[in-house]
């Protein structure tokens, strides 16, 4: 939210100045330019050394920032429908990835996994998924999350039919119709370039080998939980640790907002 308000901001400073009563000559458009350039590069070069998942996401958000920035330079009516269009496509795809990484680090409580890269980690109790390295072979432990992380991803990098590739589409064809060539071709060869590092998640998901084991501890052990309303007990429940699921409200959200990624193109507009 802090970051749609901001850029929300910036589009209306830069509209109502550029199309002002002053005299002043003053013009957004180098610095927006020069701020588009710098945030495709970092983004996308800085991206490839990360191995940390939630550090890689930040620096793609940076990336994708550069295109957000170049629609709003251009201060056309088309550009201002790409840079709407691509601020909420990129927060709906955004907010599914995180929902993801929260999913998969629940789905994982019965699993142990001796990652050495993990245990070393100072904060590792901050978070279940730290390591891109984690969620490898997460495929063979539950394909449908895989498939919804993998459609994001699919989306961050702008592979068509997905999303994202309209909304790079439309910033694109804002910039090219005013003339932004050089920088069209910079934000092409780094949306090519950040690929790799999108690509290396999906890889390590779906084809490498899985090093999870099921907590010999929690395997045949049987739980109990009581079931209560208003504070008075209902029913006692025996279970197995494979019969716990995801909550209902993590699985809708996440259907809910790969259908949207997925199936944008039977209504592409805007």
């Amino acid at each position: 939210m802090a970051k749609i308000s901001i850029l929300i901001f910036l589009l209306e400073l830069v509209h109502y100045t550029n199309n002002s009563l002053f005299t002043s000559e003053f013009s957004w458009t180098l610095s927006l330019l020069v701020s588009s350039l710098l945030s495709l590069i970092i983004g996308t070069i800085v991206g490839l050394t990360q191995f940390r998942i939630k550090r890689l996401f930040a620096y793609s958000t940076i990336s994708h920032l550069g295109f957000i920035l170049l629609a709003l330079t251009i201060n056309s009516i088309e550009s201002i429908q790409a840079f709407i269009f691509y601020l909420i496509q990129y927060s709906l795809s955004n907010l599914n990835a995180f929902i993801l990484l929260i999913s998969i680090g629940f789905s994982l409580y019965y699993y142990v996994n001796d990652n050495k890269e993990y245990q070393e980690l100072s904060d590792k109790n901050n978070s279940p998924i730290q390591l891109i390295s984690q969620i490898k072979g997460f495929f063979y432990i539950n394909p449908i999350l895989s498939l919804s992380f993998a459609i994001t991803i699919f989306s961050f990098v702008g592979i068509p039919p997905l999303i994202g590739f309209f909304a790079k589409q439309m910033v694109l064809s804002a910039a090219l119709d005013s003339g932004y060539v050089f920088l069209t071709l910079v934000a092409i060869l780094t949306s090519v370039i950040s690929a790799v590092y999108y690509l290396n998640i999906v890889k390590q998901i779906f084809f490498d080998e899985s090093e999870y084991i099921t907590n010999p501890e929690l395997l045949n052990r049987d739980m109990h939980a009581s079931i209560t309303r208003k504070d008075v007990f209902l029913e006692k429940l025996r279970f197995k640790c494979n019969n716990i699921i995801l909550s209902s409200y993590l699985t809708i959200s996440i259907s809910i907002l790969t259908l949207v990624i997925l199936l944008f193109i039977l209504m592409p507009q805007e």
